[in-house]
């Protein structure tokens, strides 16, 4: 079978233990398939580097429950292990589509029908530990805790209290992970900082599977891991090819700057017959030649504002094709890249392309949500009246509402209305929501596919 590492709640170490599990297992040289629930780019990001397979999201809201259930599948065969690293607290989600808790970590357990390692932070706990964990385990019968995993434990005393608690309500310890300060992946203001931009992370690597090796359980974890086959969804996007896209010559920036692509989404380009082209806005001297479309996703340009901006040829370039007509696919970090300026954290502004007519301006306040949006306009990419679902996470706000805005936005959850927003502009679809493609299976993404979707 495989396992899901799920938290009790945000914070409790999930990345850490699930990059120290994934560490060792390739180290051993098994072939191990990684995914994380929920809309998280960065996360994927060290998972990937870990395993040498692309981490897949599992996201009902941005795809679809179906979609879910085939892409676990898919991606799982010809593996030796399959690991998913949880979102948030395990049943942290939201109250919607008739499911107290849609699209958290036990909704996803509950539709593949995998159990759960429940992480839980002792720094501050030791008989108490056993009412968490029966909690946990007690709330919903259909979604089964396998067993738990102790981490921050400050001395083998402590463990004792902690295990002896456990015995109360037979809860299998599946590992101990003690008090440790010598690793420690960087972050920043959205989070831990890429892999890109961390010089030593094979070494960190290294670390977390010898941390590993000591404090799990083996003899009760390694069963737990081993993928159970299921027969995939034959009509699973990633399986079709239906070439809407062929000879076409898409440009995806790529670099420090713009790397928060969904795996799947540059995947299903491919499988619609794209040539897909990486190039780098921050180091390159010249745009790709002779492509159809260009695709700028999110990422940190508001970090790397002065290398971008002193990048006046690639600059010029774009702007020029771009205004020519060539469309233009750019999510949150693209969005603010084509805009005028960018103004940092310090309040200094930097010239980007000037594509929009905008100043995207870096602020304390964390917009972060699921979102509902209808298109307002036709475009390229969707026509008007579609209605997608997407992720807002960003500390940037507008100089300057667009005057006729791309879409309408609603919170997902209540259904309300937040803002308009986003551009169509010189054949631009710019906008600070990122989009799965997945959910575009049954929808229109022209040309890529030719059925309406309107929710």
């Amino acid at each position: 079978m495989s396992i899901i590492i799920a938290g009790e709640r945000s914070g409790v170490g999930k990345t850490t233990i699930t990059l120290a599990l994934l560490s060792w297992l390739k180290e051993k040289g098994e072939k191990v398939q990684s995914f994380k629930v929920g809309p998280d780019y960065i996360d994927p990001m060290f998972h990937t580097r870990v395993t040498g397979f692309p981490c897949r999201n599992l996201d009902p809201i941005l795809t679809s429950e179906s979609y879910v259930k085939s892409s676990f599948n898919y991606h799982s065969q010809g593996k030796d292990f399959a690991v998913i690293e949880g979102v948030m607290g395990l049943f942290d989600g939201l109250s919607f589509r008739n499911s107290p808790y849609y699209s958290s970590t036990a909704h996803v357990a509950q539709l593949l029908d995998l159990p759960v390692i429940l992480i839980i932070d002792c720094s501050r706990l030791s008989g108490s530990v056993s009412a968490i964990a029966l909690g946990y385990s007690k709330l919903d019968p259909s979604v089964t805790i396998a067993g738990v995993i102790l981490n921050k434990v400050a001395s083998e005393k402590h463990l004792e209290y902690l295990k002896k608690a456990l015995q109360l309500i037979s809860m299998p310890i599946l590992g101990v992970f003690f008090r440790n300060s010598e690793i420690t992946i960087p972050d920043r203001h959205l989070g831990l900082i890429p892999t890109e931009e961390i010089a030593n992370y094979k070494h960190i690597f290294k670390q977390l599977a010898a941390i590993a090796q000591r404090s799990f359980n083996w003899d009760l974890l390694l069963p737990l891991l081993k993928f159970k086959y299921k027969n995939y969804d034959e009509n699973f996007i990633l399986t079709k090819e239906t070439k809407q896209y062929h000879n076409k010559i898409i440009a995806i920036a790529l670099d420090p700057a713009f790397n928060f692509y969904y795996q799947d989404n540059l995947d299903i380009l491919k499988n619609q017959g794209a040539e897909l082209i990486y190039w780098s806005p921050l180091t390159d001297k010249k745009i790709p030649k002779n492509v159809n479309m260009f695709y700028f996703g999110g990422g940190f340009p508001e970090v790397f504002a002065q290398p971008l901006s002193e990048n006046e040829p690639i600059k010029q370039q774009l702007k020029q094709s771009i205004l020519s007509g060539i469309p233009t696919y750019a999510e949150c970090g693209g969005m603010m890249y084509l805009s005028e300026y960018i103004e940092d954290f310090e309040g200094e502004k930097w010239a980007m392309t000037g594509v929009l007519p905008n100043t995207a301006k870096m602020s304390k306040k964390l917009t972060l949500g699921y979102r509902k949006i209808e298109i307002l306009k036709n475009n390229f990419f969707a026509p008007e009246k579609t209605i997608l679902w997407g992720h807002e996470f960003h500390r940037a706000t507008n100089s300057c509402p667009p005057q006729n805005p791309l879409i309408k936005v609603k919170d997902a959850y209540r259904n309300q209305l937040i803002d308009y927003q986003g551009w169509y502009y010189h054949n631009t679809y710019a906008s600070y929501i990122h989009l799965h493609f997945g959910q575009i299976f049954s929808a229109h993404l022209s040309p890529i596919l030719d059925k309406s979707y309107h929710g």
